[in-house]
């Protein structure tokens, strides 16, 4: 039986028949601002549905189409010590975190704005895909403050020259720019983005759930591991595959299309 799902006080989980769950900021400022409240609320909600085996995908989103985030709240940030801020920052970490910790596919889906806090926590996602209208920005700097935390993933998603150029002006550039540069994976026209993310989440919830798990497990193992070791993990995971009849049950459409053609 599925569980029933909680309530949380800034997140509205919301799940399809399929196991694709939805996680929505909810409840927080226009532009789905970061504060304390909503970070912690939104962390729950991430390591709630990772441990939800019915899951087959997650998208990512905010409230509206103003914004996927539009960053930290900065009148928080405005009042803190150096023990605030390192655990404020904290709890944004702890947020990106928990989404890349989710061990289905992440969807970010990103109208508007995609600021500071929203791009990192864009960039715990696993696939981004934006609105032709949409805004990206790391504008840290601009207010006093490093760009951190998530902003690591960067170099590795858009290259070092963009992070750098990001990072250190501040500036913003649109989704066209953000998708030449490889962070996102397709725009959309504006207004189109749920159809875009459907024909993103539908293939994914249509294959073997244990075969999509094993591979996001293993491109994460990619990521951080040598050549020889990914290797390695490759064929255990290929093995461990065979260990139930999710295979057979998969290839069983494809086996008997063929043998139909050769009867003919």
């Amino acid at each position: 039986m599925t569980a029933p799902i909680p309530e949380f006080a800034h997140a509205l989980v919301t799940r399809d028949e399929r196991g694709v769950y939805t996680l929505q900021i909810h409840d927080a400022k226009s532009l789905n601002i970061l504060a304390s409240a909503v970070t912690l609320s939104l962390t729950e909600a991430a390591r709630w549905i990772a441990a939800r085996d019915d899951a087959r995908a997650v998208v990512i989103r905010g409230t509206g189409d103003r914004a996927f985030v539009g960053g930290a709240n900065i009148y928080e940030m405005a009042e803190l010590d150096p023990q605030g801020a390192r655990e404020f920052i904290t709890r944004l970490r702890d947020l990106c975190d928990a989404v890349a910790a989710i061990p289905v596919p992440t969807v970010a889906r990103i109208p508007g704005f995609c600021l500071g806090a929203g791009m990192e926590l864009a960039a715990a996602c696993d696939i981004r895909l934006g609105s032709a209208d949409a805004v990206f920005g790391m504008p840290e700097v601009r207010v006093g403050i490093p760009s951190v935390i998530h902003a690591v993933l960067l170099p590795a998603i858009i290259g070092p020259g963009p992070t750098n150029w990001l990072l250190l002006t501040g500036e913003t550039v649109d989704a066209a720019q953000a998708h030449q540069w490889g962070f996102l994976e397709f725009v959309s026209e504006t207004g189109a983005l749920d159809a875009l993310v459907e024909r993103t989440v539908a293939p994914i919830a249509e294959s073997g759930p244990i075969a999509v798990r094993s591979q996001k497990a293993l491109l994460r193992y990619w990521s951080e591991s040598s050549v020889e070791a990914g290797l390695d993990r490759s064929v255990a995971a290929f093995g461990e595959a065979f260990t139930t009849d999710e295979p057979r049950r998969y290839m069983a459409p494809f086996v008997n299309r063929k043998k139909h053609q050769e009867a003919k």
